[in-house]
């Protein structure tokens, strides 16, 4: 079985998870997911200011002290910490290896961006494929995410560390049990189970008990395990973790992860393959060890899902404790107070009014399903505004301190003065796949990267169940929590989010 650790789940992971997986014998791989959409946004501006960065720092400082037992025992990496620039990413690791005396090939995967033809890739009829908003060719990225292949051919030519700039998640799990067993771009139900396996690890210890609706069983929050999936050439997949870390990893906990931000368990889109995971079993088969089988595939589609970022005005967000007597109230007013005053301002100084307002006093329920009474004498105010000129924000950053000498009971501020922020966000768009060109380069030159084309006929939705008959309560039936006979996973693709329950 080809035996692969995650050592990061998002930009700003622990560094301490890739020591903890190198305890782990006879590991094949070692792999890492930083890339989310709010992560790319945030790496846009960073590459606005400077071509030579967009890639994750993290993955580079993580490796570092790793890299002579990673050669030592012939370890594989894969990371799409590349994000914007996966060249650079892969300059700096090459420098790190050769200060090392080691030799190690870095492979640097590209051609996701696609920001440079940006005329030709956004049609003026663009829409966002899930809100119909209008797509703008004024863009400050524009990242397609590409599949498994790219990395696989990198290994193939002798990679031993692959970086990849926006690839779907699962890939960089994909890529390496592609090039392990040959698999074939129809091999579509072993595809669809690489695919779950690099799913399920993909979150760190999120598959090893954390966010576990039954928190409280899950012991070792303080050293968490990071996952490890060992798979076989067809797909059987048994998920575990390092020896003496904490965590819990049993069909419960497995089980939520795989449905962590998957939507349609009957058509889940990536771009080598459509998987099926109604019919997936999870069985535990040994302390902290469980196995997952039942995965089928389909044919993929023919286009790839692209994200594209702009900026959209500026944000200030303004938080403040309140504590005594009334604190609730008192908060409440003070929140109402500098959002009017800066209006007032604004106007004076000639701007127009803020485009949106937010006003929440925390711990008097404002983040809660069920309010609380509003006489709390503990609370804290949070206010944030949105404009379209950073300088009109910039008066109510200035004029939000002072209130410190009108509210009673305001014992500090978070974080100082608040800042200005520039709003960024995200759009998707449907590419084809034809119009993507993605390469390798082992440091000698891009080698082109063949992608087969995907199926019109590819399913893209399956139908709705449908819904039983109205339960009729009897007498003596109980009510209890729904935590108390389900369990539940949220998670989120930008603004998007879902909710996976298992009964």
């Amino acid at each position: 079985m080809v035996k692969l650790g995650c050592w990061a789940a998002f930009w700003g992971d622990t560094d301490r998870a890739l020591p903890q997986l190198l305890t782990v014998p006879d590991l094949d791989y070692l792999v890492s997911d930083y890339l989310s959409e709010v992560t790319m946004a945030l790496l846009v501006r960073a590459y606005a200011k400077d071509p030579g960065a967009g890639f994750v720092p993290d993955a580079v400082s993580a490796l570092k002290p790793a890299l002579g037992e990673i050669a030592r025992r012939s370890i594989k990496v894969v990371t799409n910490a590349g994000a914007l620039n996966p060249e650079a990413c892969a300059a700096a690791l090459r420098l790190l290896i050769a200060e090392a005396g080691l030799k190690l090939r870095v492979a640097a995967v590209t051609g996701d961006n696609l920001l440079p033809r940006v005329d030709d890739i956004v049609r003026p009829d663009a829409r966002d494929m899930f809100t119909g908003a209008p797509i703008p060719k004024t863009l400050g990225s524009l990242n397609v995410y590409i599949g498994a292949l790219p990395i696989a051919r990198a290994l193939d030519a002798g990679a031993d560390i692959v970086v990849t700039g926006r690839c779907v998640d699962a890939a960089v799990v994909m890529g390496p049990l592609i090039h392990a067993y040959g698999w074939g771009p129809e091999d579509y139900d072993r595809l669809s189970a690489g695919a779950l396996a690099g799913h399920i690890i993909e979150c760190g210890p999120q598959c090893t008990g954390g966010t576990h609706t039954d928190w409280h069983k899950v012991p070792g929050w303080d050293d968490m395990g990071y996952p490890v999936a060992s798979v076989d050439a067809d797909g059987r997949i048994a998920i575990s973790k390092p020896d003496g870390t904490g965590g819990l990893i049993t069909p419960a906990t497995v089980g939520e992860q795989i449905l962590y931000e998957i939507g349609d368990p009957g058509a889940y889109l990536l771009p080598d393959v459509t998987c099926d995971w109604r019919d997936v079993q999870v069985t535990q088969i040994g302390p902290n060890r469980v196995q997952v089988s039942g995965a089928k595939g389909s044919a993929p589609t023919t286009t790839y899902k692209a994200t594209c970022t702009l900026t959209d005005g500026y944000r200030v967000m303004a938080t403040a404790m309140f504590a005594g007597l009334d604190a609730a109230g008192r908060a409440d007013r003070c929140g109402q107070a500098a959002v009017a005053r800066a209006q007032r301002l604004m106007a004076e100084d000639g701007f127009a009014a803020p485009t949106e307002s937010s006003i929440e006093v925390i711990g008097a329920g404002a983040t809660s399903a069920s309010p609380s009474p509003r006489d709390h004498d503990e609370v804290v105010l949070k206010i944030g505004l949105r404009h379209a000129d950073k300088r009109a924000l910039e008066i109510f950053s200035r004029e939000f301190v002072t209130l410190a000498l009108v509210a009673q009971g305001m014992t500090g501020l978070f974080a100082g003065r608040p800042g200005v922020s520039p709003v960024v966000k995200v759009l998707h768009l449907q590419v084809p796949k034809m119009q993507a060109v993605l390469t390798f380069d082992l440091g000698e030159g891009a080698v082109p990267v063949e992608i087969p084309p995907g199926s019109a006929h590819a399913r893209t939705r399956t139908p709705a169940l449908d819904e039983p008959p109205p339960y009729v309560p009897a007498a003596d039936d109980l009510t209890v929590p729904l935590r108390a006979i389900a369990w539940a996973r949220s998670g989120d693709k930008g603004n998007k989010a879902n909710l996976g329950v298992i009964a």
